[in-house]
C-alpha cells in the first residue's frame, strides 16, 4: 500500500507532508528538520543533495545548483531567463531541447543536466527522505507549483516526478493546496450555504502569489488569481546585499560583485539581517575574511532596510487588484485575508497589505510555512483506494485562455476557444467536427497578454485517425471530449465517430386514471434516427512532455547515480569504521585488554594496528568498499580473540557477582523465616502461660 504524501517544492526550501495516523504529519529530514534545502550539489564521486548540498554549498558554489523552481520547463532564449541568471552561481547553457541545463563538474569531468534531470535528483530525495522516516511504500505524491507555471512548466514537473519513481496523482497550484487545507481543516468555522469570501496570499522566497476564494463546509472555488513573479524573499535579500555592496567599495576598497563566493556569503549575512529585523529594530553585519583577507563589519536598522525595499512594496497592490478583479470582489467584500509564506514576516510588508485591504486585519491561522504541503498530502489522500477522507470539492482558476485549432474543411470555423481565462477546472467539453479522414488538431494560447512574456503559443497537439465515413458520404461526424484536467493539462480525452442510424424505439403509451394498465398488451415500437457511436479514433498526442522512451532513459540513469551514491556513502561508512576500530582497539589493548592479550599477540596487533593506519592515510585513502571491509577483518580476528577472553572475564565476574548477591538473599530470606517461627513460637508459649493461669 502507498504511503500518501504532499510536497510544497520551494525555490528555497521544500517541505514534505505525509497522510497518516488519521492526520497529517510533518515529515523530518535526516538532521530533524522541518524543511529541506533545495539544492543538488555534484562533488569528485557523488552528488550533495539538500542537507548535504547545503552544508557544502559555500565551498563548491559553482557546482551546487539552487532556484530549481525558476528554471523548470524555462526556455533558455525566454527574456525570464536574462532575469533569473544572476541568482545562479552554477553555469547555464542552452539544451538540445532549447531549455535550460547546468553545466558542472561531477565525478573529474564537466557534465550537463536539464532543469527537468535536476529536480527528479531532488524529488527522489524527498522521496528517499519519507520513506525512511515513515517506512512506507512511497509511490504517490502530489507536487505544488506556481500558479503562474505554464503547461510547459507544469509538464516538466510531472516528467521529474515520473523520473524519480513517483506517481504524480496531481500537479496542483501552490495556493490552491494551502486553500484547500483551510476549507478542510477548518470546516467547523465554515458556513454551510452563502459561502465564505477569502484572500489567500502567499509571498514566498521568490514570487508573490494571490488567489481568492470562496469557501463554505465541503467545497472550495478559487474565483480569481494573480502573480508577481519577481517579488519574494530573495529579492529583499539582493536589496540588501547591493546596499553592502556599494557600502564596502568605499569602506574597503572591495567589489563584491566581482567574487561570486564573497557575494554569496553576503547574500546569505542578509537573510540572517531580514529575519533579526522582523523582530528587532536593529541588526549588526559582521564577516570574517570576506575577500582578500579583509574583515568587513556594518550594521542596518528597520527604517532602512523599509527604504531599500520600498520599490518592491510599491508593487504588492498590482497582483491583489488584479486578483480581487478577476474575482469580481471589492476589498470590503473579502471576510479573511489569510497570509502564508516566509517572506511575510517582515513587518512593513505585513503593514502594506493591511493598508491595501483598508485596514482589515491580516489572519495567520495557517502555518506560514507547512500550509501548502499539508494542503498537497489532503488532495493525494483523496486520490488513494485505500484511505478514506472527508469529502471536499474543490475547483481552480484557470489562468490563460486555451483555444482548438483544425483544418476548415467543411466547418465555418477553424478554431473554437474552449477554455476561457477565469473558467475552472476540471473541466470538460465536448464538440463535434465533419471530418473528411484523418486530421490534426493545435491547442494554443488565445491571448498572448495573458501569458508570462516569452511563452510559446502552442500547447499541444493531436493526430486523429481512423475516420472513415459511412458509405455514400463525403464526411462523418466526430466527437471529441476536450479536457482541462485537475493537474491543468490540456487534453482530448477520448474521440469517436458516429453515423446516423434507424433505431427502434419503445413508444410509452400514457396512463389514463382510471384505467387498469393491460399486461398481455403488445409493446409497441418506432423507428427513429439516431446518431450512434461507429468507432474510437486513435489519438497519438505531441507536447511539451517527454517521450516515454526519454522519460525511461532518465529514469534509468537517476537510478544508476542513486546506487553510486549510495556505494560512495557505503564506502565512506566502512572506511569510517576502520578508522574508528583502530583507534579504539589500540586504546583498549594497552588498557581493558591488556591483561588479555600476550606480549606476542600485542606485538602483532600493534605492527598491525600501525600498518592499516598508515595504509589508511596513504594508499587506502581512497580505496574500494571491499578493501576496508578486508582491513578491517584481518584486525578483528586478532581483536576479537582478544575481546573474547574479556568479555569472558567480564561474564565471569557477573556470574560470581550474581551468584554472590544469590546467596546473600537465600541467607536474608532464611533470617526472617527463622525469626517468624520464633515470634511464632513466643506467641505460643505465652499462651499457654495465659490458659494456665
Amino acid at each position: 500500500m502507498s504511503t500518501p504524501f504532499g510536497v510544497d517544492f520551494g525555490n528555497d526550501n521544500t517541505v514534505i507532508a505525509c497522510a497518516r495516523n488519521r492526520g497529517i504529519d510533518i515529515i523530518v529530514n535526516e538532521v530533524s528538520n522541518r524543511s529541506t534545502p533545495s539544492l543538488v550539489g555534484f562533488g569528485m564521486k557523488n552528488r550533495f543533495i539538500g542537507e548535504s548540498a547545503k552544508n557544502q554549498q559555500t565551498s563548491n558554489l559553482k557546482n551546487t545548483v539552487s532556484d530549481l523552481k525558476r528554471i523548470l520547463g524555462l526556455n533558455y532564449d525566454d527574456p525570464d531567463f536574462e532575469i533569473e541568471q544572476k541568482y545562479f552561481s552554477t553555469g547555464l547553457v542552452k539544451n538540445k531541447h532549447g531549455g535550460v541545463s547546468a553545466k558542472v563538474r561531477f565525478a573529474g569531468e564537466q557534465q550537463e543536466f536539464t532543469a527537468t534531470q535536476l529536480t527528479a535528483m531532488y524529488i527522489a530525495k524527498i522521496k528517499d527522505i519519507t520513506a525512511k522516516e515513515t517506512k512506507g511504500n512511497i509511490v504517490d505524491i502530489c507536487l505544488s507549483v506556481p500558479v503562474w507555471y505554464t503547461e510547459k512548466q507544469r509538464r516538466a514537473a510531472f516528467d521529474a516526478c515520473k523520473i524519480a519513481g513517483l506517481n504524480p496523482v496531481r500537479i496542483v497550484n501552490e495556493v490552491t493546496a494551502a486553500a484547500v487545507g483551510y476549507g478542510v481543516f477548518k470546516q467547523n468555522d465554515l458556513p454551510e450555504d452563502e459561502p465564505k469570501k477569502v484572500a489567500f496570499i502567499d509571498i514566498g522566497h521568490s514570487s508573490l502569489q494571490v488567489s481568492v476564494a470562496a469557501v463554505k463546509k465541503g467545497e472550495l472555488k478559487i474565483l480569481g488569481s494573480a502573480y508577481d513573479k519577481h517579488f519574494g524573499g530573495r529579492d529583499f535579500d539582493y536589496a540588501i546585499a547591493n546596499h553592502f555592496a556599494d557600502e564596502f567599495i568605499g569602506k574597503y576598497k572591495i567589489n563584491i560583485r566581482e567574487n561570486p563566493k564573497a557575494f554569496y556569503r553576503v547574500l546569505t549575512a542578509a537573510e540572517k539581517i531580514k529575519k533579526v529585523l522582523s523582530a528587532n529594530t536593529q541588526a549588526p553585519f559582521n564577516i570574517e575574511s570576506l575577500m582578500n583577507d579583509i574583515d568587513v563589519s556594518s550594521s542596518m536598522n528597520r527604517e532602512e532596510l523599509e527604504e531599500y525595499i520600498q520599490p518592491l512594496l510599491n508593487r504588492v497592490h498590482v497582483p491583489i487588484e488584479t486578483a480581487l478583479k478577476d474575482a469580481g470582489l471589492t476589498v470590503d467584500e473579502i471576510d479573511s485575508i489569510e497570509v502564508i509564506g516566509g517572506c511575510t514576516r517582515v513587518p512593513s510588508l505585513k503593514a502594506k497589505l493591511t493598508e491595501i485591504f483598508g485596514g482589515k486585519q491580516l489572519s495567520f491561522t495557517l502555518n506560514q510555512d507547512e500550509a501548502i504541503a499539508r494542503g498537497n498530502a489532503f488532495i493525494c489522500a483523496m486520490h488513494s483506494p485505500t484511505l478514506r477522507v472527508r469529502p471536499f470539492k474543490f475547483e481552480d482558476f484557470n489562468p490563460y485562455s486555451v483555444s482548438y485549432f483544425w483544418d476548415k474543411e467543411d466547418e465555418d470555423e477553424d478554431h473554437l476557444e474552449v477554455f476561457p481565462r477565469g473558467g475552472l477546472f476540471p473541466s470538460t467539453k465536448i464538440i463535434t467536427l465533419f471530418r473528411k479522414g484523418d486530421f490534426e488538431i493545435v491547442a494554443k494560447y488565445s491571448n498572448r497578454d495573458e501569458l508570462p512574456v516569452g511563452t510559446e503559443p502552442v500547447v499541444a497537439k493531436w493526430k486523429l485517425s481512423g475516420v472513415v465515413p459511412s458509405e455514400g458520404e463525403s464526411s462523418i461526424a466526430t466527437k471529441l471530449k476536450l479536457r482541462n484536467d485537475p493537474s491543468g493539462f490540456y487534453t482530448i480525452e477520448s474521440a469517436h465517430t458516429v453515423e446516423e442510424k434507424l433505431v427502434k424505439e419503445l413508444v410509452e403509451k400514457p396512463v389514463v386514471e382510471g384505467e387498469e394498465e393491460d399486461e398481455e398488451a403488445e409493446p409497441e415500437y418506432r423507428e427513429v434516427k439516431k446518431l450512434v457511436k461507429k468507432n474510437d479514433l486513435t489519438i497519438v498526442c505531441e507536447s511539451a512532455a517527454l517521450s516515454e522512451e526519454e522519460r525511461q532513459e532518465l529514469f534509468e540513469k537517476e537510478n544508476a547515480m542513486i546506487m553510486e551514491d549510495k556505494l560512495v556513502a557505503d564506502t565512506e561508512d566502512r572506511k569510517n569504521a576502520l578508522e574508528e576500530y583502530i583507534y579504539e582497539l589500540r586504546g583498549k589493548l594497552d588498557e581493558q585488554y591488556k591483561d588479555f592479550a600476550s606480549d606476542d599477540e600485542k606485538s602483532r596487533l600493534t605492527e598491525k594496528l600501525a600498518k592499516a593506519e598508515e595504509w589508511l592515510y596513504d594508499d587506502g585513502y581512497d580505496a574500494s568498499k571491499a578493501k576496508y571491509i578486508a582491513r578491517y577483518e584481518e584486525l578483528a580476528s586478532i581483536g576479537n580473540i582478544i575481546r573474547g577472553r574479556y568479555l569472558a572475564k567480564e561474564e565471569e565476574k557477573k556470574q560470581a557477582l550474581r551468584a554472590k548477591q544469590e546467596a546473600k538473599q537465600a541467607n536474608f530470606l532464611a533470617e526472617k523465616l527463622a525469626a517468624q517461627r520464633a515470634a511464632s513460637n513466643k506467641k505460643e508459649a505465652d499462651g499457654d502461660v495465659e490458659m494456665d493461669k
